[in-house]
């Protein structure tokens, strides 16, 4: 699948400040930027820095009034959709080093309070088969609600208000796996079927040896993802991050397939 992306960010500083910005595609093996531009107004682009896990880029922007932003790009995909059930959940005492950090506990995804409602919704569910029914359950027991939650929302907030966006979803989702001992962390995507169109955040789950997308609000396949980075929750992968107050005037995304 071919992607065709097209981001305008438009932001007012109240003051002059440093600004990480993190929206371009990563250059993966199961994805292929053929196309990228990237224009801004009233910045300074100071440096490039590798974002977490070394997926994607960030850029380190310095503004004096305004932050203005055009960024395109083609993206060819190459990546299958793979069946969830049926997955084996890798032993703990078998999970490489990098991947053990995804097991604990972060700052939007606290894990502790959720067995009790694990063991009452999945009980006899393990790898695959239980990742497959947490997403279903999300799906027809949470509400997409858009303005629902706010930047310092949690996942056990977000399971009590039976609401929330993209980010709640896969919050809720990694707090849940990782609270049964499957690696989880969060991703940062542009898809083609999201509604509204926005960045998306999506999960992603160490099962069977390998890491495997899932979006929990239904509405991106794995095979239509394009990753733009990834971390232990939205900390690490917010698309904008100031060191100084900014005021959002404009934003625009758009993603179609091709």
């Amino acid at each position: 699948m071919k992607l065709k992306i097209d981001v305008q960010l438009d932001f007012q500083l109240h003051n002059p400040c440093d600004l990480l910005l993190q929206i371009e595609v990563a250059a993966l093996p199961d994805q292929t930027v053929t196309r990228r531009v990237v224009n801004y107004s009233g910045v300074e682009e100071r440096t490039r820095v590798a974002a977490g896990e070394g997926v994607g880029e960030r850029v380190w922007l310095h503004g004096l009034q305004r932050l203005g932003c055009h960024y395109s790009s083609t993206v060819e995909l190459n990546r299958p959709q793979v069946r969830l059930e049926g997955l084996a959940q890798t032993p703990l005492a078998e999970l490489p080093g990098d991947v053990t950090k995804y097991l604990f506990a972060s700052r939007y995804c606290p894990i502790h309070g959720f067995e009790e409602f694990m063991a009452s919704e999945f009980a006899g569910l393990k790898g695959g088969d239980l990742i497959a029914a947490m997403s279903d359950w999300l799906q027809h027991n949470i509400g997409y609600l858009a303005g629902s939650s706010h930047e310092f929302t949690t996942a056990p907030e977000s399971l009590e208000k039976r609401q929330g966006v993209c980010r709640d979803y896969a919050h809720m989702l990694i707090a849940m796996a990782r609270s049964v001992g499957i690696p989880a962390r969060f991703v940062s995507v542009y898809s083609p079927d999201v509604t509204p169109m926005d960045f998306h955040a999506v999960a992603e789950l160490f099962l069977d040896g390998g890491w495997h997308l899932v979006d929990a609000t239904g509405m991106a396949q794995s095979d239509s993802m394009a990753i733009i980075g990834l971390g232990r929750d939205a900390t690490d992968v917010s698309f904008l991050t100031s060191f100084g107050t900014v005021q959002l005037n404009r934003m625009n995304v758009g993603v179609s397939a091709q």
